[in-house]
């Protein structure tokens, strides 16, 4: 059985023990590490390479907050990230996700969910990685979708001219906030499976 390779990110103390407790007990679960903030968090994911990264959305006195740090770890990493957040505003929440690339997120008031969220977004995509996804491309004008699923390899029949394509590839990816269509494939394959 291929355990499920976990990093916590979480600034509170008695979090983070309820972490280790409830993760560590897991047959199918590995917690390689436990970090108090973003900067630990980014270096630790590339020395461990966890499949997961549960990320605490409010680590206080760390220069950025969760989603920040998540975003940096989906931009350089293959981990998929779980925002977890005491904050139960689920606007808040989407929102934090979206700007994170999450895959997930679970409310700290919903622990029990914890368990279930990790293993299902170790599987693949998930009704939660799929309205973050759709939050994320709602930005985007229909011709912009047609361009981005022409990137990810699903086939598209266009009208446009290919400097109008060109612009709109432009535009998508400004809006998503991604440098490149090479970065666009990696952070939505976690969304497509």
């Amino acid at each position: 059985m291929k355990r499920i390779r976990i990093l916590a990110v979480d600034d509170d103390p008695d979090f983070q023990y309820l972490l280790e407790q409830t993760v560590g007990s897991q047959p199918d679960m590995e917690l390689v590490a436990v970090c108090s903030d973003g900067s630990e968090a980014f270096r630790a994911v590339q020395r461990h390479c966890p499949d997961i990264v549960l990320m605490d959305l409010d680590l206080q006195n760390t220069g950025r907050d969760g989603a920040e740090t998540a975003r940096a770890i989906r931009l350089e990493t293959d981990s998929k990230v779980i925002i977890l957040t005491a904050d139960d505003d689920p606007s808040t929440v989407i929102d934090a996700s979206v700007r994170a690339f999450a895959s997930g997120y679970v409310f700290k008031s919903q622990f029990a969910l914890l368990l279930p969220t990790i293993r299902e977004t170790a599987e693949g995509p998930t009704p939660q990685s799929h309205l973050i996804c759709a939050a994320l491309l709602s930005s985007l004008t229909s011709a912009e979708r047609a361009v981005f699923y022409n990137l990810i390899g699903k086939d598209v029949a266009f009208h446009s001219s290919t400097k109008t394509i060109a612009n709109q590839q432009t535009s998508l990816l400004r809006k998503l906030g991604l440098p490149n269509k090479q970065t666009l494939r990696h952070i939505f394959s976690a969304y497509m499976g």
